[in-house]
């Protein structure tokens, strides 16, 4: 929200008032608590006829201090609010008559008590950011009639911020205006899906607003030196997370928010999808599904998209018989292929839909302040919305969904969830301007929670297309409509990226784009990014997205890099397990190398895990330009190597493309490359990647439920290379770009195009030159 005009001005219809110094502070129970009237009071006089704000200084946890703003305290908060978490850490305060000092763990916040007043967030006497003097503000359109909390934190010489959602602008967010209001938008606008009001900056340190209200960020943008973020009414929270890495920032703001929690095994295969109005029956299903069982192609889950019930009745959750005429043993001759399911569904229920009544009957629906149900024409004609604030609704909803699992169905595809008005009344008495943000909670929480209680702990996910804080709960999300074409596959890998920033650790987009379109070169392009992606699915609006409608290489690049990602099943599993810790599988290559400035403005390729880069091809050229960080690096494909810190221009078929290896790396290959849920434990390939001279590289290797099962660790020291294994049986290793080894102990050599095969023979062996 802009509402200054240049720099010492005020827009026309607006009021600010800036607290002008600490009148008075407090201390009670590990919070600081500061009196910031409007102006300078000089004696007691001036206390009479003018306002100020109350800043509350707080730490939920470590190396989190939480900044809480208010002008009237006594407005009434009807929820709902975001689910934090508390472990009450040691804090000291320091208070004289000119300086106080809150801290928790490493960080400080130093509140300059006389006039001007402001705070700085200092770690280890590293000043991370400032709320200099005119930063907060009370504000008041006056055209509106609607109050405003403002904050302005200060940016640095070369500062870039990241984040604040699934964002399909620039990666680097400086210059911007955003505000946090899912909307569906898709993904060429500045709307998003998912909006989190969080961003990390590349100073170590992230700012996480605490209101799932719209939040107004002017971002280097009103002020070019300063992030402005405003919210209305008369109280703000926000909270700064400081860590020794932009990964540990992560970590801590997911301790506060809630962790990744990790997907099942077999959702990591491959999804096909029958499309969004594409016209298909049971035949069409099986012509899909043979058709990739024929041509060599492991698929893993197979999805219904809207079409599986009749039109004009989403949601009725009832098989379209016209089509269907036998849905159970449908499911159930799929299911003998080897196949997952997944059903779409969405929280509305269209007028025609015979759950309309019940639910209007029942009081399951939004309604409208006058208390009639809160219908539109939108989407499905009539359509009303699920009150998910209302147990029973929620009952009722999960019990529909419960009879489907019953049939054979996995997952649900948990679309929508981002058109909630907000001139509705909930059953609980809800805040409607703060639901419509967070109604995507409840409504994936809902669905997410029947499969999590009945298929078990990491049995379950969804494919949810909006999000807001805590989302990253409920696994996994996918990017929204994109049209098929270059530009919209490098504005979905932004938005990855700024989704990965936001705290959440899985991700996925629609593989050839939604919008019909799709060229057979883009296909077999996107093909390539969406099974290097931590979640891969074909998936479109009016064409059948099976490769063999594109042409027979298409099928080819769909078979090697689906049997690709499956035999690094072992790699990407260890590295999902991480990601519920909140690091992303995939990661900007600012997150993973913020040391190297070259990276700081990376967004068209990543890092899948901590080892493997990826720069995916988005011309029809099969040019691309990539980076290399520091180090020798080899491409996991050809083993060519690579120098880094510098740039690289290469063009490449469609069997190919940038898949680098960071050095002093072990990529961990399984045996199996037909699925992806099977023993990532069981003769394993591990590869060595650069081993410099006194060097340690080493990997764990899970199960399909994130247990670690076994442990690989290569040291050298000068020609010498000893390897060891833990709980791991017929390992071989292979070093790459090293040949002539010569056996001393504990393994047999075999020579490989690729370096040197070692065959162990037991749990240790040392290996020289």
């Amino acid at each position: 929200m802009k509402y200054l005009d240049g720099g010492w001005m005020v827009k026309e219809g607006y009021e600010v008032d800036y607290p002008a110094h600490i009148y008075a502070t407090r201390q009670t129970d590990n919070k600081l608590t500061l009196f910031a009237p409007f102006r300078y009071i000089g004696d007691k006089g001036a206390t009479l006829d003018s306002g100020m704000l109350t800043i509350e200084l707080t730490s939920p946890h470590e190396n989190i201090i939480g900044v809480k703003v208010y002008h009237h305290k006594g407005t009434i908060n009807k929820g709902p609010d975001f689910e934090l978490s508390h472990s009450n850490p040691d804090v000291s305060i320091e208070d004289d008559d000119e300086i106080a000092v809150f801290q928790s763990g490493d960080l400080k916040a130093i509140i300059k008590k006389t006039a001007p007043y402001e705070i700085t967030f200092e770690r280890n006497g590293k000043v991370l950011t400032s709320s200099k003097p005119r930063g907060q503000a009370y504000i008041r359109d006056n055209t509106l009639n609607q109050a405003y909390i403002s904050e302005q934190l200060s940016l640095d010489v070369d500062e870039k911020i990241y984040g604040l959602g699934e964002r399909f602008t620039n990666f680097v967010k400086n210059g911007q205006t955003v505000d946090i209001w899912n909307a569906d938008g898709g993904t060429g606008t500045e709307q998003a899906y998912k909006n989190i009001p969080f961003y990390m900056s590349n100073r170590e340190y992230g700012v996480f607003v605490n209101t799932p209200q719209k939040v107004s960020y002017e971002i280097g943008s009103e002020k070019v030196s300063r992030v402005q973020f405003s919210v209305p009414g008369e109280v703000m929270e926000y909270y700064i997370v400081a860590g020794d890495s932009m990964k540990n920032v992560l970590e801590n703001y997911t301790t506060l928010t809630g962790k990744p929690t990790l997907p099942p095994a077999w959702s990591f295969g491959l999804w096909m999808s029958t499309s969004f109005l594409t016209d298909y029956d049971e035949d069409t299903v099986n012509h899909f599904v043979d058709g990739m069982i024929e041509r060599d192609i492991p698929l893993e889950v197979f999805h219904f998209d809207c079409l599986w019930m009749e039109e004009y009745e989403w949601v009725n959750f009832e098989w379209d018989k016209r089509m269907f005429p036998e849905p159970e043993r449908m499911l159930t001759r799929l299911k003998e292929k080897g196949l997952k399911i997944c059903v779409w569904i969405n929280p509305y229920v269209g007028q025609k839909s015979p759950l309309f009544d019940i639910g209007m009957e029942k009081g399951y629906f939004i309604k409208r302040p006058n208390g009639e149900v809160w219908q539109w024409d939108k989407w499905q004609a009539g359509l009303a919305i699920i009150d998910f604030t209302n147990p029973e609704a929620v009952e009722w909803y999960q019990n529909h969904l419960s009879r489907l699992m019953d049939m054979g169905v996995d997952s649900f595809k948990t679309d929508f969830g981002e058109r909630i008005p907000v001139d509705a009344v909930y059953y609980d008495g809800s805040d409607p301007e703060r639901m419509h943000n967070y109604y995507s909670q409840v409504y994936n929480q809902v669905v997410f929670d029947l499969l999590e209680d009945k298929r078990g702990k990491h049995e379950a996910v969804v494919f949810a297309r909006s999000a807001t804080v805590g989302g990253q709960k409920f696994p996994v999300h996918w990017g929204g409509d994109s049209t098929s074409d270059y530009p919209s596959m490098a504005e979905s890998l932004r938005a990855g990226l700024s989704f990965g920033m936001s705290g959440f650790g899985y991700w996925s987009h629609d593989i050839g784009g939604f919008e019909e379109g799709s060229t057979s070169d883009l296909y077999k392009r996107w093909t390539q990014f969406g099974l290097l992606s931590s979640h891969s699915r074909y998936h479109g609006s009016k064409e059948y997205k099976v490769p063999w409608v594109y042409d027979e290489e298409a099928v080819d690049v769909t078979r090697k890099f689906t049997k690709l990602k499956l035999s690094l099943m072992p790699y990407l599993m260890n590295e999902a397990v991480k990601a519920t810790k909140g690091i992303p599988m995939m990661r900007s290559m600012v997150l993973e190398f913020p040391e190297d400035l070259s990276c700081h403005t990376l967004d068209r390729q990543f890092m899948l895990g901590e080892n493997l880069l990826v720069a995916p091809i988005f011309n029809d050229k099969g040019e691309v330009d990539f980076y290399v960080p520091e180090g020798k690096w080899t491409n996991y494909l050809t083993n060519k190597s690579y120098t880094g810190g510098r740039w690289y221009h290469e063009t490449h078929d469609y069997m190919s493309l940038p898949l680098l290896v960071k050095p002093n790396s072990l990529i961990v290959e399984g045996s199996v490359n037909d699925k992806a849920e099977y023993n990532y434990g069981e003769k394993v390939t591990v590869h060595l990647f650069e081993l410099s001279d006194g060097s340690t590289a080493e990997t764990s290797i899970v199960d399909t439920k994130g247990n670690s099962i076994g442990h690989v660790l290569v040291s050298r020291h000068n020609s010498d290379y000893s390897i060891t294994v833990e709980n791991l049986e017929n390992v071989q290793i292979l070093m790459h770009n090293v040949k002539d080894l010569q056996q001393t102990e504990g393994g047999e050599l075999e020579s490989h195009n690729q370096g040197t095969l070692i065959k162990l023979t037991s749990d240790h062996a040392t290996i020289s030159e």
